[in-house]
């Protein structure tokens, strides 16, 4: 009886769920079912008025085929394969389907896991490309800076050289922008100083950047072997401080000191630095350390070359002045003003040290422009605040002024 039992109920689990044409391809038309059961299999569906069900629909209006396990809500369908032996029970295990499914959920977590492995390793690595890319380019970047550098830096003289020509074209710089001081209305010559010292600090802070090399061939082409070797290797050239030192100068001063003031600057540098240079080797007037700095790597026989330079040139420039009145003391006072304008202006290269008093390369850490103590800044000012006090010891009016061409 348990054996009845147990075929009817998987005959009736196996007709609900699968087409009753399949159930038939298994199931004998004749014969014992099991034990005792003499029936057709379709009689006995028949009498036991089951839904008949259309082949290829599953329970609950889905078509599937009955070899599918599906879930449905919680409803298991199960095609149960025929017995091989017909008088053997069939069972279903649901613990052991259940562990198949876990098993192939735990494979299908595994393989996901994997590929969320395989992604973020694949993301990583895109990033460490990235950032070698980016130290790539930062390299190539500084690499193609230093070249900028070093390409001209090569063809040039250094700084203990004697360079004749970068010499005369300060003297002859100066003496012009003397003169135009002394021309040009004084809110046109500082408006135009002012455009002209802005434009080279821009291309002093541009040119060595990738893209503004043109700057640099600009430059040399203009200034040729005049320039210096550290002025090609990263640092300003004097130019700037040039610009800059006669445009503060014009600006403090009166027109009669600030032309006098550049003028020093003109003729008192290169000539101190010339006859520094030709007399290095006598060491007694040599300054090596200098106090603090001053005078650091400088001559006294320099200074003194210097200053004797500008003599004649003042004194031509005052001697045509127009005072408005007699110069008390004469000649012998313009002779004496003369020499000590000069001096004023040597003295100012004296105190600049070489190499120059550099910034740091970074303050509060931010990295500032290489700006440094430069003579061509410092020399005019000192000279036209010297010319300032000298012009009120020899007594002069306060409309003294130049003569209409400075010099005749």
């Amino acid at each position: 009886m348990r054996l009845h039992a147990a075929l009817t109920a998987a005959l009736l689990a196996l007709v609900c769920s699968a087409p009753t044409t399949e159930a038939a391809t298994w199931l004998p038309k004749r014969g014992v079912l099991g034990v005792g059961l003499g029936v057709h299999a379709k009689d006995f569906v028949n009498s036991r008025n089951l839904p008949s069900v259309s082949p290829g629909s599953g329970p609950l209006g889905t078509t599937s085929s009955s070899k599918d396990l599906v879930e449905r809500g919680g409803h298991s369908t199960l095609r149960v394969p025929p017995p091989a032996n017909l008088n053997e029970e069939v069972e279903y295990e649901p613990e052991k389907s259940k562990s198949v499914v876990e098993e192939t959920s735990a494979g299908a977590a595994t393989a996901l896991a994997k590929a969320v492995t395989n992604s973020t390793a694949v993301t990583s690595t895109s990033n460490e490309i990235e950032n070698i890319q980016h130290i790539d380019v930062t390299i190539n970047k500084k690499a193609l800076k230093k070249s900028f550098k070093t390409s001209y830096a090569k063809k040039l003289k250094s700084r203990n050289s004697m360079n004749l020509r970068r010499k005369v074209l300060h003297a002859g710089f100066g003496l012009f922008f003397g003169i135009l001081n002394h021309v040009v209305p004084r809110k046109y010559f500082l408006g135009a100083m002012t455009i002209l010292s802005t434009g080279t600090l821009c291309m002093e802070l541009l040119r060595y950047r990738p893209g503004f090399s043109w700057m640099n061939d600009a430059l040399h082409t203009i200034l040729g072997g005049s320039l210096r070797r550290h002025e090609m290797d990263g640092k300003f050239t004097g130019s700037l401080y040039f610009f800059v030192g006669v445009t503060v100068t014009s600006a403090l001063f009166s027109k009669a000191a600030a032309t006098l003031g550049i003028f020093q600057l003109a003729i008192a540098d290169p000539s101190a630095s010339y006859f520094g240079r030709s007399t290095r080797h006598v060491y007694w007037s040599r300054i090596e350390s200098g106090l603090g700095g001053f005078g650091r790597n400088k001559g006294f026989l320099g200074f003194l070359g210097g200053a004797l330079a500008c003599v004649p040139l003042n004194y031509q420039v005052l001697r045509m002045a127009q005072f408005g009145k007699i110069v008390p003391g004469g000649q012998q006072a313009l002779l004496t003003a003369s020499l000590a304008l000069g001096m004023a202006g040597a003295f100012a290269d004296l105190a600049v040290p070489t190499p120059a008093l550099v910034m740091p390369e970074k303050v509060f850490g931010v990295r500032v422009p290489p700006f440094h103590v430069d003579d061509n800044f410092v020399v005019p000012i000192f000279a036209g605040f010297a010319a300032t006090h000298i012009f009120k010891a020899l007594s002069c009016p306060t409309d003294f002024t130049l003569a209409p061409f400075v010099f005749i």
